[in-house]
């Protein structure tokens, strides 16, 4: 029986302080809860090491900053070692961490200048997003990235992901692993919550983060895959031309990276650019 998040043992760290879990709580008047100002950052811990925790962090920063939340009590030294602090405390060597930030309960109503930004930082075990190698199947999703000047899309923001989790629960109910989202113009942006690349003929392309983010693993895949002579292109891909890829994989903090054997009723192999490039990327973070 899966136990629920707000009844597992352990402690968070909040707002400078550790917290035993169960009581890490905050009260329902906080203005994020009413017009979603949070935002948040999902970070893997591989045998004791954190992977790329200064760059979350950073973004994590960033993206507060963009929603009007700036987070001024806490460095980015600060923040880091508070994530470390946690780990500690937990006693956790392997597993997933989420960092989140908050617009406080000082105001209510859509202008909220004087709300503090309150702090949290989780960690627990957690396995792969995705259970078992035989890979993933998608959907086309009737839900789209929205146009950037309509919503804060370079902010790792919880309001954000709403339709991602409309877009995820019609996967779900429609039989499918997860969803492929176009963006607003009709071109392939990501999944729910991952990016995504395909390879035809040895080339490995990825869309143009411009209405959605630059994932840390996408930018992590890009650089190895460089490192090893494999031609990477970032483009505007239309649905026509990822159907006809040899391969399509997806990556993220939380999937890691994750091969694509179906779109709709195209079926895809698993092939030897993405197997390389799961093996590099176990090597990176201290798996292999």
């Amino acid at each position: 029986m899966t136990i629920a998040f707000d009844q597992r043992d352990g402690w968070i760290w909040m707002n400078g302080a550790m917290v035993e879990w169960k009581s890490a709580t905050a009260h329902v008047m906080q203005h994020a809860l009413h017009y979603g100002g949070s935002v948040f950052e999902g970070i893997r811990i591989y045998n004791g090491k954190i992977f790329k925790l200064r760059e979350h962090m950073e973004r994590l920063i960033k993206s507060a900053a963009i929603i009007g939340a700036p987070i001024t009590d806490y460095s980015l030294n600060e923040l880091c070692d508070a994530v470390q602090q946690s780990l500690e405390k937990n006693n956790l060597t392997d597993g997933y961490i989420r960092p989140l930030a908050w617009r406080g309960p000082e105001e209510m109503g859509i202008g909220a200048t004087n709300c503090s930004t309150q702090i949290m930082i989780a960690c627990w075990p957690w396995p792969k997003y995705f259970s078992g190698d035989e890979g993933i199947t998608l959907c086309t999703s009737p839900w789209r990235k929205p146009d950037p000047t309509t919503a804060a899309t370079q902010s790792k923001c919880a309001a954000g992901y709403v339709v991602n989790t409309l877009a995820k629960h019609d996967a779900i109910h429609r039989g499918y692993g997860d969803a492929l989202m176009m963006d607003y113009r009709g071109y392939v942006a990501e999944i729910s919550a991952a990016n995504i690349f395909m390879v035809k003929n040895g080339v490995l392309s990825t869309p143009i983060p411009d209405c959605f983010l630059n994932g840390t693993t996408r930018l992590t895949i890009i650089d190895l895959a460089k490192t090893v002579g494999i031609e990477v292109v970032e483009t505007r891909i239309m649905p026509d031309d990822l159907m006809a890829a040899d391969e399509i994989f997806i990556t993220g903090t939380a999937v890691e990276i994750a091969p694509i054997t179906k779109i709709d009723e195209t079926a895809f192999k698993i092939g030897d650019v993405t197997k390389r490039l799961i093996e590099l990327y176990q090597k990176e973070t201290g798996q292999a």
